[in-house]
């Protein structure tokens, strides 16, 4: 029998947590037959995996990828090497990006950011923006208003103009949405002076705020709102074979760096660069990390339904299966050590 440490958490109300020691094989294993013959339980899929390259490819221009969407949360993945058509003002929602890959200049009446990888900034309610990308990909993530920042910030937007080498005056549209920005629920669509719109910087006080996660082990808040929360991870070699089931939140990862396999209560699955896994809330997971890894972790009050194509499932725990997990993270750590 192998021991280990659960964590019950409660994520987005603050509330202290509590540890549980449990057998790991039980706690990973299918239940005991039920000694009646009504179905007291229900049979769950295995954990989905959604995966978009980080490197570029080249791909005509397309809408965001929706990846997780709830009636008040909703996740995109984007690629561009190009200008966006048109101005963007969300009417409900605040709207976070981070830079995976390329550069990204964001043009706004509260300044504009160049955009390098690992980087965070918020768009308040309300703000119109516009993107110029080459060769990149981000991620979206929308949120009911106000979200605040949590850990300080490295620079800020500033007022720049020409927003970028090469820009000229153009014919642009200023479009106005609702429902998180959802295509299709556009709210109106009118011409705009792009000029008169960047000059708008100059009287205001607020700028945006860039973030980017901390270097040290551990989980890192950046964002928080009602009912959710963002942050990054970085997770050192090993496996510590502690646990965490979240009772209040869906939890969403995306795979920045490294690789790490992700075990849990729905199955087993190795993740890397450009993974995306939603683990519903009440599910016990632990990580193992044959390299130093990061991610990020997001987490929703509300149930967050996968609306990407599944790339590949996890696989059923089996105690062979584990073991080969930890035999790497195991061998890894040993050298690691040797070296340090």
């Amino acid at each position: 029998m192998s021991t280990v440490t659960e964590s019950i958490e409660t994520v987005c109300s603050d509330a202290p947590s509590r540890t549980v020691e449990r057998d790991e094989h039980l706690l990973l294993s299918p239940p005991h037959p039920s000694p009646f013959p009504v179905e007291l339980w229900r049979d769950h899929e295995p954990l989905g995996v959604v995966h978009f390259p980080v490197e570029y490819e080249a791909v005509p221009f397309a809408p965001p990828r929706g990846l997780y969407e709830s009636a008040r949360l909703r996740v995109e993945w984007q690629t561009m090497d190009n200008r966006q058509p048109f101005y963007h003002r969300n009417c409900d929602v605040d709207e976070i990006s981070y830079q995976i890959a390329g550069e990204r200049t964001l043009m706004t009446e509260l300044g504009v950011v160049e955009h390098r990888p690992g980087e965070f900034s918020r768009l308040p309610r309300g703000v119109a923006h516009d993107n110029y990308g080459r060769r990149e990909s981000h991620l979206l993530f929308y949120s009911p208003a106000p979200v605040r920042e949590v850990r300080a910030a490295i620079r800020r937007s500033e007022a720049v103009f020409p927003p970028f080498p090469g820009w000229e005056v153009g014919k642009v549209n200023e479009a106005v949405t609702q429902c998180m920005g959802t295509p299709g629920h556009d709210i109106t669509v009118a011409p705009v002076d792009e000029l008169r719109l960047l000059r708008q910087v100059h009287r205001e006080e607020e700028r945006l705020q860039v973030l980017t996660g901390a270097q040290e082990p551990g989980l890192t808040w950046l964002y928080s709102g009602a009912g959710f929360r963002l942050g990054t991870v970085r997770l050192q070699p090993g496996g510590r074979r502690t646990y965490r089931r979240t009772l209040d939140a869906d939890e969403i990862q995306y795979q920045i760096s490294g690789r790490r396999t992700l075990v849990s209560q729905r199955g087993i699955v190795d993740l890397g660069p450009g993974d995306c896994v939603r683990i519903p809330l009440g599910i016990a997971h632990a990580d193992v990390g044959d390299e130093t890894s990061r991610h990020i972790a997001l987490f929703s009050d509300r149930e967050l339904p996968q609306v990407a194509e599944t790339t590949r499932t996890a696989e059923p725990y089996t105690p062979e299966r584990l073991e080969r997990t930890y035999q790497r993270a195991r061998t890894a750590a040993a050298g690691a050590r040797a070296k340090g």
